[in-house]
């Protein structure tokens, strides 16, 4: 079957105007567990669960939840993926319908939360993940619901992500959320020990049949297409079976994390392109890249070296939510420094940014603290004072964060985001990507009004 050629359109010009910013969150509902984190300092306890909101704020004034029983307008109905063709058309017509999103933000847990998502999507990411919800707590407990899962109108293409090892249960949570995304998603690739002790994500490698038994279930009884994300194995040729696997299971997008369950340092092993390429040429269905993604020369060379349909980026977008709209911090161009040029924006205006948006749409603490951490490290480095202060407080405000910006700015401390000053590298990034990709000086005007 010839798959259908990609759509040319403006839609970076679209996702990348600031916006009004946007709506009311939907609340949905569940409570804290034990989680693999990305943050640097340690957690502070049941502060840290606290949202980031207004205890003053009214009863009226509270975020409004949309019903769970609204019927997702998609491309296709239950129990129809696994009829031959027409189940591979529509997955097809279904991405399509989407815009086709190539630039994605990764699901990561703690960490994709809905205030990141959106300023994400404010520098050109086109979809977005959730951060892994565990699919049990997620169905018996309300503030785990609440809390972990919130999502807006502005926030689609939206994939909402579970971890499982029961296809009861998995349906049971994957229809609470099917009208507020696009796609539900099974996590099969977390190598984290949290998942061998859990039994889920890449410790399901193990065990195929039960991971078909979890895709067939949510594919013959959704209203949204199931996508699927792994890991690789060490072979190919199982790589390869695992895959198709999957599709035949009902799976209609799979996302290929290039490293294996025992590859867990990103710094120290490198993501297997030519595995991915391998499985976007055996499969049907849309396929996404994972792995090495630093910067928009990475989405480049990825894209055009493994035939990808989109790529996914995740420790690069915590340290610079900017990447999609072509910035890149210093690490990345010392030793080309002669090509790129100062983007006129730092990590502390995006830290600011993320600040508002959480003023917007409240998170636990634990989030926003490890985004801070993150997002400033290299700042931190040269005043670590002031991360010292950071770690000190076990009881966070959003005017502590605010003036924690204004001290480091105060001592002189400004580490830029640097853009890449080549109109050729534009081209070519607009001819690999499908799309209109706007000249970078105008893309940084308005990433910055």
């Amino acid at each position: 079957m010839n798959k259908p050629k990609p759509l040319i359109s403006a839609i970076l010009n679209l996702n990348l105007h600031p916006k009004p910013l946007f709506s009311n969150p939907i609340h949905l509902m569940a409570l804290t567990q034990t989680r693999i984190t990305h943050s640097d300092p340690p957690q502070n306890d049941a502060e840290d669960d606290v949202l980031c909101s207004n205890p003053e704020q009214t009863q009226e004034e509270q975020p409004s939840s949309h019903s769970l029983d609204e019927t997702p307008s998609f491309v296709g109905s239950p129990g129809k993926y696994l009829t031959g063709v027409s189940r591979f058309e529509r997955a097809w017509a279904h991405w399509t319908k989407l815009g086709r999103p190539k630039l994605i933000v990764a699901p990561m847990v703690d960490n994709s939360e809905l205030p990141f998502r959106m300023l994400c999507r404010k520098y050109g990411a086109e979809a977005a993940y959730t951060p892994m919800l565990h699919s049990r707590i997620f169905n018996e407990n309300p503030k785990y619901r609440s809390e972990e899962f919130t999502t807006c109108k502005e926030d689609r293409p939206l994939f909402v992500q579970f971890c499982a090892n029961d296809p009861d249960i998995l349906l049971e949570a994957a229809r609470r959320v099917e009208s507020h995304c696009d796609y539900v998603d099974i996590n099969l690739g977390c190598p984290q020990r949290i998942a061998r002790r859990g039994y889920y994500g890449a410790f399901l490698m193990d065990n195929l049949p039960l991971v078909k038994s979890l895709v067939e279930k949510l594919a013959l009884n959704l209203n949204v297409p199931v996508s699927c994300k792994i890991r690789v194995f060490p072979k190919l040729e199982d790589t390869l079976k695992y895959a198709k696997m999957l599709e035949d299971a009902g799976c209609s997008l799979l996302a290929v994390h290039g490293r294996t369950r025992d590859e867990k340092d990103g710094k120290k092993f490198r993501a297997d392109w030519n595995a991915i390429k391998a499985v976007k040429n055996e499969l049907r269905i849309p396929v996404l890249a994972n792995g090495n993604i630093r910067h928009m020369d990475d989405v480049r060379n990825c894209l055009e070296e493994t035939g990808a349909d989109g790529v996914l980026s995740a420790e690069t977008l915590l340290e610079n939510p900017a990447l999609f709209a072509g910035f890149r911090t210093s690490n990345w161009v010392v030793d080309n420094e002669k090509d790129s040029i100062d983007g006129k924006l730092d990590q502390a205006d995006l830290v600011v940014q993320y600040l508002k948006l959480c003023e917007k749409y409240p998170v636990p603490w634990r989030m926003i603290r490890s985004h801070v951490h993150k997002m400033l490290g290299d700042w931190f480095r040269v005043q670590p004072q002031v991360r010292e202060e950071l770690n000190a407080q076990s009881r966070l405000t959003l005017e502590f964060l605010y003036g924690l910006v204004d001290q480091l700015r105060e001592l002189g401390v400004r580490v830029l985001l640097h853009q890449k000053d080549d109109a050729s590298a534009t081209g070519n990034l607009a001819e690999v990507i499908g799309i209109d990709y706007p000249d970078q000086c105008e893309l940084s005007r308005r990433c910055l009004e």
